[in-house]
């Protein structure tokens, strides 16, 4: 099977690829103003670097649409993507570091480990397939899961889900989705929708939890498995 290997690259290309793919894996172009709101940085130097990681074969250029991934930068980017979510399940698991404190130390770490380093990380973990957030970890040979979800404000009133992943890097919002018990794997039910973009109120447990709309939009959920 083909490794998730390529020519060494720098740390900004590597950067500007994984956020192109997070920005890009629901089907849509990344547009510069969301490349450089991703890495925050002005949008000036997005144009000079998106046109030399065309030029590099790194990525398609489409006017006025924006970039989309070429197979090499697709698979240079699932690299970056396996190293630093490996890394916060390994800080997380066997360190005891906590979720919202792990994503700084990944962005340092990712550029800096071996391969081998980055392999003997995940045979001691077992090989995982997610991280502490819920994120799918890129296998060695490419290949990435594809878990069906849907937002917590897409979740139908009265029907029980499970979150499955927060998309969030914010320290403070992990913090309180930590404390109010709101992480991968809790089974949450529905009650109500408030209008116009208000907050979702849910059960968790005995318990009732209020979310507001924009956090609930991080909060993937999958449905329960039919009997």
């Amino acid at each position: 099977m083909t490794k998730l290997v390529h020519p060494d690259l720098s740390r900004s290309v590597e950067d500007y690829l994984k956020a192109i793919y997070q920005l890009t894996e629901h089907g849509e172009p990344a547009t510069t103003t969301g490349i450089a709101e991703a890495l925050a940085i002005a949008a000036p130097s997005v144009t000079g670097m998106v046109k030399r990681l065309a030029e590099a074969g790194l990525l398609e250029h489409l006017p006025y649409k924006g970039v989309t991934l070429t197979g090499d930068g697709r698979r240079a980017a699932l690299r970056m993507l396996r190293r630093h979510r490996l890394i916060e399940a390994y800080l997380v698991r066997a360190l005891g570091y906590t979720w919202d404190n792990v994503h700084d130390e990944a962005e340092r770490l990712e550029h800096a480990v071996s391969e081998d380093l980055i392999e003997r990380m995940s045979r001691a973990l077992g090989d995982p397939h997610f991280d502490p957030h819920g994120d799918p970890i890129p296998m060695a040979d490419g290949t990435i899961a594809d878990v069906a979800t849907l937002a917590l404000t897409e979740v139908a009133v009265g029907e029980t889900v499970t979150i499955s992943r927060v998309e969030s890097s914010s320290a403070e919002r992990l913090r309180w989705l930590a404390d109010a018990d709101l992480v991968p794997g809790t089974e949450i039910t529905v009650l109500e929708h408030q209008p116009f973009l208000g907050p979702v109120i849910l059960k968790l447990g005995a318990e009732r939890r209020i979310v507001g709309h924009e956090l609930a939009l991080q909060l993937h959920c999958v449905r329960e498995r039919a009997p």
